[in-house]
């Protein structure tokens, strides 16, 4: 087989593989959107009412607790996350660090990104159990931040090293400090930090092991933060393996929520990352 037709063999693979991922991807989402949208169309109170009192017995009430449990547990988790990853990425950079200690902290910043977020569940589980404590928001806010950080970091690293070396340059030559230069370095790799933030709570708030063993499962509105909750990914689980089924057709309609939400996120990052793209350097309109 000559050159070229190993070239036409290998294009004829990897286009089969790009389209099977994607037929596979839009199969699962379709088929998701199509069952859970036909709920939430039949009876879309589903979605905004309170669960009743025996609501796995008998699906009484809908699942607006998960909802808000998502919500209450991975917005204040993103926040703490946020602030923790963009002190990391600056000071991995090279006004702070050295390149080999920002390289083994990147190393081990990949290694967590890559470990099963069960992992992290069953992590802040021992911490519960070793100090007598129960499951509740608070831990689960815990779990799902330390989830989020390697992700938020490694985006924010890689934005900062993007930013271009004329915009440190022209700020120490204008006499600021590292602290001033770091902030004009934040706002010129601003658009891959928010895709990075963005990206860290659709993560989050897709997650269920994270959640699974220190939030608690929960069939009531949450309360206070150490109060037991829990979230959408939890609440399909569950209530895909349930014999009822109309709890099998909310678990379809809570997919559908949480699907749609995640897409809107990444859509919310792509407009986000392109308008303040213009202040960045060589960005439009800078």
């Amino acid at each position: 087989m000559d050159r070229y037709a190993k070239q036409r063999l290998f294009e004829l693979l990897a286009r089969g593989a790009a389209a099977l991922v994607v037929a596979v991807m839009v199969l699962v989402i379709g088929v998701t959107l199509f069952r859970g949208g036909r709920v939430l169309l039949t009876d879309p109170a589903v979605a905004i009412t309170p669960p009743g009192s025996r609501y796995q017995l008998e699906a009484d009430g809908g699942f607006l607790h998960a909802v808000v449990g998502s919500l209450f547990i991975v917005g204040p988790a993103t926040v703490v996350s946020m602030v923790l990853a963009v002190s990391t990425a600056i000071y991995l950079q090279s006004d702070y660090s050295s390149e080999r200690f920002s390289d083994a902290v990147n190393m081990f910043l990949n290694v967590l990104w890559a470990t099963p977020p069960i992992v992290y569940g069953v992590f802040v589980l021992t911490i519960i159990i070793a100090i007598g404590a129960r499951t509740s928001m608070f831990f689960g806010i815990i779990a799902i931040a330390i989830f989020q950080y390697p992700i938020m970091t490694r985006y924010t690293d890689e934005a900062l090293r993007s930013a271009p070396d004329a915009v440190k340059e022209a700020s120490y030559g204008l006499g600021s400090t590292r602290l001033e230069t770091a902030l004009i370095t934040v706002r010129a790799a601003l658009p891959g930090v928010i895709a990075g933030i963005i990206m860290g709570f659709a993560r989050g708030i897709g997650d269920a092991a994270t959640v699974l063993f220190t939030a608690g499962r929960s069939n009531t509105m949450p309360g206070g933060p150490f109060d037991g909750s829990t979230t959408l990914p939890v609440l399909i689980f569950d209530n895909a393996m349930s014999f009822n089924d109309e709890l099998r057709a909310q678990a379809y309609a809570a997919s559908f929520l949480l699907i749609v939400a995640v897409l809107g996120l990444i859509v919310v990052s792509k407009v986000l990352s392109g308008r303040y793209a213009r202040f960045a350097p060589g960005g439009r309109n800078s």
